[in-house]
């Protein structure tokens, strides 16, 4: 709400004083209710409206990748643009940032290795973080490039206790000036405001092991705040981490971005680059029973966008690649709709690499209205020795009759294009729905057959 012009009488400007003061009252009130309250991935005023280009890898990026690697230029201004390399995550941060700087230079930038690495020999990462020489190399950046490996080395370097340092108020400079800021599979977990800190296993994560500090950790938020990013999404089947924590931080939107594959994000537009693609997962019509004490989610807004595809995260419209609107449109509501999948799967590993967008794919391109799949992993190995405390620290799970039933059906908006122009079958697949609840899985779960007598 806007302060009263200054030309007004003195009476009407104490008189919109006044009513400024009850509706500030009035909202705190109502935050003290929840309908007003600030998520808990909310950033400041200005990380909340950046002005330049995330580009989001989803980690394993190729170094002859091209269409990523020439993008990641390009936004910077194309050759001679200046970046500014960090390799804080990485297991090996002089390799793996010598790697990034080839790549990037084949594309015509110059880039220059930044070395805040808690890993790097001798490194004094407090000190380097403060470094004037160091502050000043990145200032005259027009982008950043982040590395892989383990996330939490980023935000405890560059934001250690939530607290940002000159480097990353640096970086932001550069982001908020129109600067590119990229990363891969780490280097793209900090880029929302909540990140995954360590969660490997997302059965566990649908179990209710989320807990701040360990798995989940204030990200960076390069994306601003109300759009949540996973990693290594449909290799390592991560929907089911990416929906507990959305639903638990408030998150309306995610974004999980696959192998070798980017998401290139300004303000709210994106646009899908690369091998592969993403999933965009809406939960802006999902309910949760609150009777159930596990983990469960009705009524997800899934869409998979491939190569090429441009969405616009504000208005909700997806307009496909040129290859598929040139190719076949798939609308399962039309007279003339030809499925192709004449059988109905039942997907026995629903956090399987790939199976996700492959189901969804299926389920689009049949007559059938769902596919039904399973979440659920047997008991873990534990010594017979063992005490009580000790199975715990190996990962004994407690209740390994718990599983999840994945429910994925068809909306009243749901259609698809599919090409075979690019050497495999591609789909852009938009507005499927998802019902993830908690099942009882009978062990053992199947019996041989007995022998004829």
């Amino acid at each position: 709400m806007q302060t009263p012009s200054h030309s007004i009488a003195s009476g009407a400007r104490a008189a919109g004083r006044r009513r400024l003061l009850l509706v500030s009252l009035l909202a705190s009130l109502l935050a003290g209710t929840g309908l007003f309250a600030t998520p808990s991935h909310a950033q400041t005023s200005a990380e909340a409206a950046p002005r330049g280009t995330a580009i989001v890898i989803g980690g394993a990026l190729k170094y002859d990748n091209d269409a990523v690697w020439k993008r990641i230029v390009d936004e910077a201004g194309g050759p001679g643009a200046r970046f500014a390399v960090f390799a804080t995550a990485a297991a090996n941060p002089e390799r793996s940032a010598g790697q990034i700087i080839e790549a990037l230079q084949r594309q015509g930038a110059r880039a220059e290795h930044i070395p805040v690495a808690p890993r790097l020999a001798g490194s004094d990462v407090a000190a380097a973080v403060r470094d004037p020489a160091l502050l000043a190399k990145v200032n005259a950046a027009q982008g950043v490039f982040f590395s892989g490996g383990a996330q939490e080395l980023i935000v405890d370097s560059l934001q250690p206790g939530g607290q940002p340092t000159p480097m990353l108020e640096a970086i932001w400079a550069l982001y908020r000036r129109g600067g590119v800021v990229a990363g891969t599979s780490a280097g793209a977990a900090i880029m929302s405001s909540t990140m995954f800190r360590d969660a490997q296993d997302s059965l566990k994560v649908l179990k209710g092991q989320l807990r701040r500090g360990q798995e989940v950790d204030r990200g960076l938020g390069f994306v601003g705040p109300h759009l949540f990013i996973d990693q290594h999404f449909l290799k390592r089947g991560r929907i089911g981490r990416l929906l507990p924590l959305m639903q638990a931080e408030g998150y309306r939107l995610g974004l999980g971005v696959e192998e070798n594959s980017a998401a290139v994000i300004k303000g709210e537009a994106l646009e899908v680059i690369g091998a592969r693609g993403v999933l965009l997962v809406d939960l802006g019509e999902a309910r949760r029973d609150a009777r159930l004490s596990a983990f469960n989610i009705r009524g997800v807004r899934l869409s998979f966008l491939d190569r090429g595809d441009r969405h616009h995260l504000g208005r909700g419209e997806t307009t496909p690649s040129a290859a598929k609107r040139a190719g076949l449109k798939i609308d399962p509501r039309a007279p003339d709709f030809k499925p192709f999948v004449i059988q109905q799967p039942f997907l026995m590993d629903m956090l399987g690499d790939n199976t996700i967008a492959n189901a969804m794919a299926q389920l689009i391109d049949s007559p059938f209205q769902e596919v039904l799949g399973l979440a659920f992993a047997g008991p873990r190995a534990v010594p017979v020795s063992a005490s009580a405390s000790a199975a715990s620290a190996t990962g004994s799970d407690p209740d390994s009759e718990l599983g999840f039933e994945f429910r994925l059906y068809k909306g009243p908006d749901s259609l698809a294009w599919f090409t075979g122009a690019l050497g495999g079958e591609d789909y852009t697949v938009l507005n499927l729905r998802l019902d993830v609840l908690p099942v009882r899985v009978q062990q053992p779960f199947y019996k041989p057959i007995s022998p004829m007598p």
